[in-house]
């Protein structure tokens, strides 16, 4: 079995596995367990009855697998959370983590095409078994499209130039390398910026391919289905458009950030808040493992609504 951190470092492990404030007997979820390293910690806190379900997408994630009776590798995207908790028999769980990290592994293999770095093919997949490749949005998105996504996911600034000329480039020959949609892009960049910039690129067309967001507000959702009243959700972001959403349902119960008041005026939500701050990586870790400074963390607790706090009382 592979050691976790030749995989992937985890990020802030010690305080995310604190905020899921871990009990004997209890069921959680670790929704993006890559190298293990979260997971190897949770299991680490549990006693023999409690359990863990961790789940990825990614077959290279299966070389890590935790060989333990309490633990369940599921083999998907955690979009699907809830359906596999019912198809394990759990209506609700008592903790969910997610570290919405892209692992080391996933930047360092230069056959996956997620790192300018390496020269290789232009993919992207999380699960290799999935049809869309970074190639094929570059070579068959249109040009408002290719712009439109570059500047919601990738908040580039020059999105439209950036469309316009990926398009103009691909019309002589597809662009399929690494190499190649670099020739065409870098030129639009300035040299002191370059390397930012291109990592903005990356992530636009990495969060396209994988449909990130839109698998970030479905597992979310079912987040809210799936917790108990006091369970904890604790999710580590790196980036402005994953952490605008985690931060909105954690304050008004939805990924929109609607605010829904009762006749009193308060807010209606179905978390408290554990922490009002986020929490980051201290110094020391980001000495350690630069890839955290970006990583925020946020901890919040299921309440129980009103027909809930009704059900408990009657029992």
């Amino acid at each position: 079995m592979s050691e976790g951190p030749v995989y992937h470092i985890p990020v802030l492990l010690h305080p995310s596995v604190d905020g899921m404030n871990i009990q004997p007997g209890g069921i959680y979820v670790d929704v993006t367990f890559g190298g293990g390293g979260h997971s190897r910690e949770i299991l680490r806190r549990m006693d023999d009855t409690a359990r863990l379900y961790s789940f990825d997408q990614d077959e290279d994630a299966e070389k890590n697998i935790v060989d333990d009776p309490r633990f369940t590798f599921v083999r998907s995207n955690f979009r699907y959370l809830h359906n596999f908790l019912r198809y394990y028999h759990h209506e609700q769980v008592d903790a969910i983590l997610a570290d919405l990290g892209v692992s080391s592994h996933h930047f360092d293999d230069s056959e996956r095409g997620f790192s300018f770095r390496f020269e290789g093919k232009l993919d992207m997949r999380m699960n290799k078994r999935s049809g869309l490749t970074a190639a094929d949005v570059v070579n068959t998105y249109s040009e408002e499209r290719l712009a439109d996504l570059f500047y919601l996911y990738g908040e580039l600034k020059n999105s439209r130039k950036l469309a316009a000329t990926l398009v103009k480039a691909r019309a002589s020959a597809p662009l399929t390398t690494i190499e190649e949609f670099l020739a065409v892009v870098k030129p639009l960049f300035g040299r002191e910026r370059e390397k930012k910039e291109l990592a903005k690129v990356f992530q636009a067309l990495r969060i396209e391919v994988n449909q990130e967001m839109e698998a970030l507000k479905e597992m979310l959702a079912a987040a809210v289905r799936v917790l108990k009243p006091g369970g904890r959700l604790v999710v580590i972001t790196y980036h402005s458009l994953e952490d605008r959403l985690v931060k909105n349902l954690m304050k008004t119960g939805n990924t929109e950030g609607r605010v829904v008041k009762d006749f009193f005026g308060r807010v209606e939500t179905p978390f408290r808040l554990v922490t009002n701050k986020v929490i980051v990586p201290d110094e020391a870790e980001q000495q350690r493992n630069p890839r955290s400074r970006s990583a925020k963390l946020r901890i919040a607790e299921r309440t129980a609504t009103d027909t809930e706090q009704q059900a408990t009382e009657n029992d």
